[in-house]
């Protein structure tokens, strides 16, 4: 089985984490896509806005009613910040027939020799790239070691991130259409991000 980690801070989760997921999807051939909200991102320097569990909430509203894509609460459960070596060590113990893929944004690969123990972290997932439009990626560039665990797909360009969503609700302007619609009306229903 082949499984995509789409991890993040999801703060709130968008349709661009969703079409970068069904992207990755298709390009590899996986079974399933676990949606992974990180509970403290290492590379991060502001504490999430919403709590772990309205993150939480979010993730399942997203993803409610799609079969290959789920949420998994294994980095909120154990605390602490979350490192991309110490998740994938733990789910390989508990999961030991998934051959799992780590889903990156294609700017992230160039990141990669900088992340916690890389060498043993390729020793036990691949990794999917997600690439944009104009934007090269020399993978040349990166060591030998590191260029076999990275597979580059293609995605369309889409310029939203969860920054600019939350900033146009504190501005009280319309995110509708920039998440998935049971996202949409939980964030209001519950008045996140307002001024």
């Amino acid at each position: 089985m082949k499984v995509g980690i789409m991890g993040g801070t999801f703060d709130p989760i968008h349709i661009g984490h969703l079409i970068a997921a069904q992207c990755a999807y298709e390009h590899a051939g996986l079974d399933e896509v676990w949606f992974m909200p990180t509970n403290v991102p290492p590379h991060k320097q502001h504490a999430p806005k919403a709590t772990s569990q309205q993150r939480w909430d979010m993730v399942c509203c997203a993803v409610e009613g799609q079969a290959h894509f789920l949420p998994f609460d294994m980095e909120l459960k154990k605390g602490g910040v979350s490192y991309t070596f110490d998740t994938v060590s733990l789910l390989r113990k508990e999961h030991p027939s998934i051959h799992f893929y780590y889903i990156i944004g294609a700017d992230m690969v160039q990141y990669l020799p900088k992340w916690y123990k890389i060498d043993e972290l390729v020793q036990l997932i691949s990794f999917i790239g997600l690439g944009r439009p104009g934007y090269t990626l020399e993978m040349g560039q990166l060591p030998a070691s590191l260029r076999h665990a990275v597979q580059l797909a293609e995605m369309p360009l889409i310029e939203i991130s969860s920054t600019a969503i939350r900033q146009r609700k504190a501005e009280g302007k319309s995110i509708r259409h920039l998440v998935p619609d049971r996202v949409y009306d939980y964030i209001e229903g519950n008045g996140f991000y307002g001024s």
